[in-house]
């Protein structure tokens, strides 16, 4: 549930400076997100009011019982016809807070983005460090051969899908109820966590395991929450923000980096004062060109000094 503090602009905005000011702290920092992340895509999520969960599934069975392992087995047909339906958006958009984390990745400060999502919505914006625990929706593979299939192929046929190649169902490459999350992603979820400096967790009520437990390998205690509903962490975290991801993410994180503007603009004073000491020298030695009395003045004495005598025997002395 939205705080009331959230609703008054000066504290969101103070919320805002807080999230800025950590991530310009911070260097290894580390995102969490879940299905809250994409509702602002079109995409629905499972348990809030309007979530898939809530929906009617159009068959007699529950949504949470047909994306699960032993109803894909047993079911299949139903299975595909709800999938279609509820779980595949091939037409969704990346949005603000996917945008704002590759913004971030480029300026070399996300070292991971860890999704419980299924919708690709992060690499498609051009997330290069996204952990998926949940497999994708847009990688398909044959359960007997193992040929790997794109969403089109599942989109181009009704009912089961088969292979091509040998007829083995083709299953689609995401994690279902009952089943268990590759070892690899979760070791190297927690491995990036570890190591973060600071860990954002936004999109997500924190009530799928074992994404729910993460924060647990923190070293510190710099969390950040950024979800319009409340999760058994809020009391916890450093910083709570009860608002939209993709508004908070965007307002945080610079369009371009602080460092490189920084950097650009030392540089720029340093060649302006480089360029006036060379004009500076220029300056004074057109000042004297300007002033032909002291020159002559300067020369008139030299020329009386230099007798011809002395310079008559000056060139016998360089013949002999």
């Amino acid at each position: 549930m939205e705080t009331r503090l959230d609703r008054y602009a000066g504290a969101k905005e103070s919320k805002i400076a807080q999230l800025r000011q950590l991530i310009e702290e911070s260097d290894n920092i580390v995102f969490l997100g879940g299905a809250g992340v994409s509702t602002e895509s079109g995409i629905p999520d499972f348990r809030g009011g309007e979530g898939i969960y809530n929906q009617e599934s159009g068959t007699k069975y529950r949504p949470v019982d047909i994306i699960s392992h032993t109803f894909f087995m047993e079911h299949p047909e139903e299975f595909y016809d709800f999938y279609r339906r509820k779980l595949l958006y091939p037409d969704a958009k990346p949005n603000k807070a996917h945008k704002a984390l590759v913004r971030l990745e480029k300026q070399g400060k996300l070292k991971a983005t860890i999704t419980q999502n299924i919708d690709n919505l992060h690499q498609a914006a051009g997330s290069k460090t996204t952990i998926e625990l949940h497999g994708s929706v847009f990688r398909n593979y044959c359960m007997e051969c193992g040929k790997k299939f794109k969403l089109d192929y599942i989109l181009a046929h009704e009912g089961i899908p088969y292979c091509d190649k040998c007829g083995g169902m083709i299953r689609p490459d995401m994690v279902l109820y009952e089943e268990n999350l590759e070892h690899e992603n979760v070791d190297s979820a927690i491995k990036a966590i570890k190591k973060a400096d600071l860990l954002i967790i936004g999109g997500t009520s924190l009530t799928v395991y074992p994404a729910a437990t993460f924060a647990q390998f923190l070293k510190h205690d710099k969390v950040v929450i950024i979800n319009k509903s409340s999760t058994y962490l809020d009391l916890q975290a450093l910083l709570t923000i009860h608002d939209s991801i993709g508004e908070v993410l965007d307002s945080a994180i610079p369009k371009r980096a602080p460092s490189k503007k920084t950097a650009s603009g030392s540089s720029k004073t340093t060649g302006t004062k480089k360029t006036a000491a060379k004009k500076t020298p220029a300056k004074k030695t057109t000042a004297k060109k300007a002033s032909p009395k002291k020159e002559e003045n300067e020369k008139k004495p030299a020329a009386k000094k230099a007798t011809p005598k002395k310079a008559t025997t000056s060139k016998k002395a360089a013949k002999k």
